[in-house]
C-alpha cells in the first residue's frame, strides 16, 4: 500500500508543496515536487500517463481556488477528494461530498450514504481533451470498489454556460434541470444562498452563525455583496 505525505499543508496561489510517497519495506522511497503553475502546457502528453491519487481537500484547496470558476471550496462538504498528476505538477482537482441540498438525495437512493455528488471538478487549461473524463472514470473506478456508493450525481451549471458534455463522455445519464436559484457575489467569487446561513453550536451550547455566513451577511446589508439570479442546472446522474 502507497502512502502519501506532505512537508507542507498550505496549496494557495502557486506554492509548491513536497510529498513523499512511502512505498512497502524493499521497495524504492522517492520523493518529488507537486506544483499547480498557471504557464503549464500539457497538451501534447499522453494521458494515460496521468496519475489520479486520493487525497485531502487541504491539498487541493488552491488548485481549486485558482482553476475553478467559483474560486471557492466554502461551504463544501466533503467525503472523497481526488488529485490529477503529470511529471511532479497538480494539474486537476475533484472533490466529491454529500448532496448539497437537503433531503435530495431521497431522489436518488434508499439512504443518504447511497448518494454522492461530484461537487469540484477542475484542470488545468492546457490538457488534452479527454483529460476530465479521463479523471472522472478514473474516480469512479475507486468509489466502486472502495465505498458503498451507488450514485453519483452532478450539476452542470448553465449560469456559466455549462451543458454536462464531459458527463455525457463518461456514461452519465440526463436528469432534467434544477429550478431557477439565486447566488450570492461577493469579492470576485461566487457562493451559494446557503453560505449565509451556516451555524454551529458553542461551548456554552447556543447556536450561532458561523464567522464566514455573519460575514457574508454583512457584506450583503453593506451592498459589497449583491445576489444574482440563476437559470436552473442540467441534472447528471450514474448509477453503478
Amino acid at each position: 500500500m502507497v502512502v502519501i505525505e506532505t512537508t507542507n499543508e498550505k496549496q494557495k496561489g502557486t506554492s509548491v508543496p513536497f510529498f513523499i510517497w512511502k512505498c512497502p519495506k524493499n521497495f524504492l522511497l522517492f520523493s518529488f515536487v507537486i506544483t499547480f503553475d498557471t504557464i503549464l502546457d500539457f497538451s501534447n502528453a499522453p494521458v494515460k500517463d496521468f496519475v489520479v491519487m486520493p487525497t485531502t481537500i487541504d491539498r487541493v484547496r488552491g488548485f481549486v481556488e485558482t482553476w475553478h470558476y467559483s474560486k471557492s471550496v466554502n461551504g463544501l462538504r466533503w467525503s472523497h477528494v481526488f488529485s490529477l498528476h503529470y511529471q511532479g505538477h497538480m494539474i486537476g482537482a475533484m472533490i466529491y461530498g454529500k448532496l448539497g441540498m437537503a433531503n435530495t438525495w431521497k431522489k436518488y437512493g434508499d439512504s443518504e450514504d447511497d448518494v454522492i455528488e461530484l461537487r469540484r471538478l477542475c484542470c488545468i487549461d492546457n490538457t488534452p481533451k479527454n483529460t476530465e473524463s479521463y479523471f472522472i472514470g478514473n474516480t469512479l473506478r475507486w468509489l466502486k470498489k472502495n465505498t458503498d456508493i451507488k450514485t453519483v450525481v452532478s450539476y452542470a451549471d448553465s449560469f456559466h454556460n455549462h451543458v454536462g458534455t464531459i458527463y455525457k463522455a463518461t456514461n452519465f445519464k440526463y436528469g432534467g434541470m434544477t429550478s431557477e436559484g439565486k447566488v450570492i457575489e461577493w469579492n470576485g467569487k461566487i457562493y451559494h444562498d446557503k453560505a449565509i446561513r451556516a451555524y454551529h453550536t458553542g461551548k456554552d451550547g447556543v447556536k450561532r452563525l458561523k464567522p464566514f455566513s455573519q460575514k457574508l451577511r454583512d457584506e450583503l446589508e453593506s451592498g459589497n455583496a449583491r445576489w444574482i439570479n440563476t437559470p436552473g442546472k442540467h441534472i447528471y446522474t450514474y448509477c453503478f
